[in-house]
């Protein structure tokens, strides 16, 4: 069988449609103004959540900026008009805000819920093509995102406006994060299943090494028992402590290295000759990414992990770290 190829016009066509659609999403910024901030205000001052609703590619889009919106900050979900019709209205509320998606503004399933979701005192706010709509002119708030034409070659396939209404969903949501002061830690704990989670929830405690996995010497150590410590310990170093447990140095697999180099008697030495003093440390409350930071900045490949008063109680290196999905 012979396989189809694609049109002598596909790349130029392919192009066209970035082109409408990168025009589509430019010609909004001019449309950035009070309307919008409006319609920030009446989501900020929302007491319940905010629900998204929209027929057909508009519904599909609607569901992405509800879930936008909610790993933003602002609690949102996605309700399907014709099944809101047929009892999924209950799930608004008078403290919510409807945000409808509607190019024509004229989708019939919207407009059918529209009074019964003003009569009961809920906000809504819609996104339509066509300021002179239906659904724009019932609402509190239109925002308008029209477009001069589709990027579908028979200008009939939604493809331009419904780029365009993603991209105002979007720039909503990015304001809204904004004015509440969501950050990063805050998108974290709505993604604890992502990369980005673990990064930001991690602290050192969740990862460190304890008791009896730690390595610990004292300074009068022999060197040959602070190696045999260490190669127990499997993270390349051992920590020194004085009487009271406080780390007051470290030995390293470097420092073993240097002390090869120099040609020293290595029966005869004890850790107090070479140990590294004042050595960095981190604290088990810290982010488990300042110890990579630490780490990466001064090029070493464990950390002691202490407490407030320098006591130590754990340790770590960058396999511990790796092992996490920190890095």
């Amino acid at each position: 069988m012979s396989q189809i190829q694609p049109s002598s016009n596909a790349l130029n066509l392919a192009r066209r449609v970035l082109r409408i659609e990168a025009e589509a999403v430019l010609a909004l910024i001019d449309r950035i103004d009070s309307d919008f901030l409006q319609a920030l205000r009446l989501i900020l001052n929302c007491r319940g959540r905010v629900v998204v609703s929209g027929m057909g590619k508009s519904g599909h889009v609607g569901r992405k900026i509800a879930s936008t919106l909610a790993s933003t900050g602002t609690p949102a979900y996605f309700v399907h008009p014709a099944e809101a019709s047929h009892g999924d209205l209950g799930m608004i509320t008078r403290d919510d805000v409807l945000i409808a998606l509607s190019n024509s503004g004229e989708s019939a399933e919207l407009l059918m819920i529209v009074p019964i979701i003003k009569r009961q005192g809920a906000k809504l706010i819609s996104l339509t093509g066509n300021a002179q709509s239906t659904l724009a002119i019932e609402a509190d708030v239109h925002l308008d995102a029209a477009v001069k034409q589709e990027a579908c070659p028979l200008n009939l396939a939604p493809t331009a406006s419904t780029t365009a209404v993603l991209a105002l969903g979007d720039a909503l949501a990015v304001a809204l994060l904004d004015s509440r002061g969501f950050g990063a830690e805050d998108f974290a704990r709505s993604h604890p299943g992502g990369s980005l989670g673990r990064r930001l929830l991690t602290h050192v405690r969740d990862v460190m090494r304890v008791g009896s996995a730690v390595p610990e010497v004292v300074p009068a150590t022999t060197l040959p028992d602070a190696i045999l410590e260490m190669s127990r310990g499997g993270i390349g170093m051992t920590a020194v402590v004085s009487p009271e447990h406080r780390v007051i140095g470290i030995v390293t697999d470097g420092d073993l290295r240097r002390a090869f180099a120099r040609n020293l008697d290595l029966r005869a030495l004890t850790v107090s000759d070479i140990m590294g003093r004042e050595p960095r440390a981190i604290g088990p409350e810290r982010l488990a990414v300042e110890a990579v930071e630490m780490m990466e900045q001064h090029r070493i490949n464990q950390l002691p992990v202490v407490d407030e008063t320098g006591i130590l109680v754990g340790a770590l290196n960058m396999h511990d770290l790796f092992k996490a999905k920190v890095i």
